[in-house]
C-alpha cells in the first residue's frame, strides 16, 4: 500500500520514517513474522517500540481544569504603571511580551462538554525578560471557598460519587449548605452568567489580590482584570444541553476557528490598586476571595491589551503540557496574604511535578525565554544539558550562577506578619451575604426566575434536610431570593 495514495492531496515529504533511535523503517504496514502464517517475533523492535509507546501516550489529566484550549499571542502595555512596579515587562508603553493563554472548565474530566455549568479557568503565561509570570485565574472575580484546607473536599463534591461513580447533587449541595460563604459564587454559577458562550466572550480575573513591588521594595495590592473586547455572551441552559450533545467541544472549536480565520480575540487589561493602609482599614478582609473589592472604591486602571493570534501546532505539546503556577512570579510581582492564593502557590507546582515530572519547566511551552540558571540537577527527563560540568552546589569556589542580593524586588519590604500561630477561623457574618444581595438585585425578574429554576433542578434531588439548610442561606441573602427558590423547589416536586 502506498503511503501517499494517488487520490490524496499532494504533501511535502518530511523525509524517511525512522524508529525512536533513528533507524530507517523499511515497512510500517506489516509486522515481522516467522513465515507467512507464523507468530509475530519479539525481535521486531519497530512493532514493540511503537506499541509500547502507544501504551504510554496518556499522562495523568489535571485533577481540576482538565478540559481546555489554548493559544499564543502577546500582551502590549498601553498605559504606564512603572510608578507602581519595577517589573520590566510593564516599564514602557508599547512594549510587547509573548503570552500563552489556556482556558478551561474546572470540574469536568478531559472528555467533558465545554458547555457545562462551571466556572472557567483563565490562565496567562507571560514570557518576560525576567522569567515567566503565570496569571492563574478564572472567569469570575471570586471563588466558593476562602481557605485552602477545604479545597480537596470541595473538588471531591464536584467530581463523582465514590460508590455510584455518578455526579451527585447531594454531595454538591450538602457541601455548599455547610459552607455558606460559597453562596456568592453559587449565585453567579447558577445565574445566566454560569455558562459562557465559548472562551472568547468572557472576562478573566486574578481573583486573588497580588502585590506590585517597586524598586525600593514598597508595594501596593492589585487585582487583575482581563475584559473581553468581543463582548460578554452566555448560553441559556437548554442551548448548553443541546450543544453538549451535538458539539461537546464547542468552545475549543470556536477559539481555534476564530484564530485560524484571523479573527483574533483580545482583552483589555486593568488593575484595581489598593494601598496597604487602605487594605487594613477596608470594611471587610480584602484578601477574602469569596468577595469582590468594589470598583467604586478602587476604580479600574488600564494597563494593557492581550491579543491571541496563533493556534498551537500540537495540542499535547503546547496545551496539555502547559504548566501554570501562581508561584511563578517575576521581580515586581509578589503574593498577598490571601489564604487560597497561599495554598495554590504550593499546590499548582506540585501538581505539575506529579503530572509532568520534576523537570516540567524544561518542556518548551514552559521554558522561560530569559533562560534558567541554578543548581537543580537530574530527575526524569532532564533534557537541557543538566548543567553540564558546572558545580551542582552553591556557594562554591568554581563559578556558576549566584544570588543577586536584591531582596525587595520579589519580596516587598515592610510587610509584617503578626499574631498568634493558630487556626484562625473565619466567622460567617452578614458581610458574606451582602454582596449576594447586591448581585441578585442586578438581575431582571426573568433572570431571577431562571436562577431559581436552575437551583431547584439540582437542589430538589437532595434530601429535604439539605434543601431546608440551603434555603436559609437564600433567605438570609434576600427574602425574595429565598421565596423564589422555595417556590421553584415545590414546582420541581420537593416535599419541603
Amino acid at each position: 500500500m502506498s503511503q501517499h495514495p494517488s487520490d490524496a492531496p499532494s504533501v511535502a515529504s518530511l523525509g524517511v520514517l525512522t524508529t525512536a533511535n533513528g533507524n530507517p523503517v523499511d515497512n510500517n504496514q506489516t509486522s515481522m513474522t516467522a513465515g507467512e502464517y507464523g507468530p509475530v517475533l519479539l525481535q521486531d523492535f519497530h512493532l514493540i517500540d511503537k506499541i509500547a509507546h502507544f501504551d504510554r501516550e496518556r499522562i495523568p489529566e489535571r485533577v481540576v481544569h482538565a478540559k481546555g484550549a489554548g493559544a499564543h499571542g502577546y500582551f502590549e502595555v498601553t498605559k504606564d504603571i512603572s510608578h507602581l512596579t519595577c517589573a520590566k515587562f510593564l516599564n514602557k508603553v508599547g512594549k510587547r511580551t509573548p503570552v500563552f493563554t489556556r482556558f478551561s472548565t474546572v470540574g469536568g474530566e478531559l472528555g467533558s462538554a465545554d458547555t457545562a455549568r462551571d466556572p472557567r479557568g483563565f490562565s496567562v503565561k507571560f514570557y518576560t525578560e525576567e522569567g515567566n509570570w503565570d496569571m492563574v485565574g478564572n472567569n469570575t472575580p471570586i471563588f466558593f471557598i476562602r481557605d485552602p484546607i477545604k479545597f480537596p473536599d470541595f473538588i471531591h463534591t464536584q467530581k463523582r460519587n465514590p460508590q455510584t461513580h455518578l455526579p451527585d447533587p447531594t454531595m454538591v449541595w450538602d457541601f455548599w449548605s455547610l459552607v455558606p460563604e460559597s453562596l456568592h459564587q453559587v449565585t453567579i454559577l447558577m445565574s445566566d452568567r454560569g455558562i459562557p458562550d465559548g472562551f472568547r466572550h468572557m472576562h478573566g480575573y486574578s481573583s486573588h489580590s497580588l502585590k506590585l513591588v517597586k524598586e525600593d521594595g514598597s508595594y501596593v495590592y492589585v487585582k487583575w482584570h482581563f475584559r473581553t473586547e468581543q463582548g460578554i455572551k452566555n448560553i441559556l441552559p437548554e442551548d448548553a444541553e443541546r450543544l453538549a450533545g451535538l458539539d461537546p467541544n464547542y468552545a475549543t472549536r470556536d477559539l481555534f476557528g476564530a484564530i485560524e480565520r484571523g479573527d483574533f480575540p483580545a482583552w483589555k487589561v486593568y488593575v484595581q490598586v489598593i494601598e496597604p493602609e487602605q487594605a487594613l482599614k477596608y470594611r471587610f478582609n480584602p484578601f477574602d476571595v469569596t468577595k469582590v473589592v468594589s470598583q467604586k472604591d478602587f476604580p479600574l486602571q488600564e494597563v494593557g491589551r492581550m491579543v491571541l493570534n496563533r493556534n498551537p501546532e500540537n495540542y499535547f505539546a503546547e496545551v496539555e503540557q502547559a504548566a501554570f503556577c501562581p508561584s511563578h512570579m517575576v521581580p515586581g510581582i509578589a503574593p498577598s496574604p490571601d489564604r487560597m492564593l497561599q495554598g495554590r502557590l504550593f499546590s499548582y507546582a506540585d501538581t505539575h511535578r506529579h503530572r509532568l515530572g520534576a523537570n516540567y519547566h524544561q518542556i518548551p511551552i514552559n521554558r522561560p525565554i530569559s533562560g534558567v540558571a541554578n543548581q537543580q540537577r537530574d530527575g526524569a527527563m532532564a533534557i537541557n544539558g543538566n548543567g553540564g560540568s558546572a558545580p551542582n552546589y552553591e556557594p562554591n569556589s568554581f563559578g556558576g550562577p549566584s544570588q543577586t542580593n536584591i531582596v525587595a524586588h520579589t519580596h516587598a519590604r515592610n510587610f509584617f506578619a503578626r499574631g498568634e500561630i493558630a487556626r484562625h477561623t473565619y466567622e460567617v457574618t452578614d458581610d458574606d451575604f451582602a454582596q449576594v444581595n447586591a448581585l441578585y438585585n442586578l438581575f431582571t425578574e426573568e433572570q431571577k426566575d431562571r436562577l431559581a429554576r436552575v437551583i431547584a433542578g439540582g437542589l430538589s434531588q437532595t434530601p429535604v434536610f439539605i434543601q431546608k439548610r440551603q434555603l436559609k442561606h437564600f433567605y438570609r441573602a434576600d427574602k425574595d431570593y429565598g421565596r423564589r427558590v422555595e417556590s421553584a423547589l415545590k414546582a420541581a416536586g420537593s416535599k419541603i
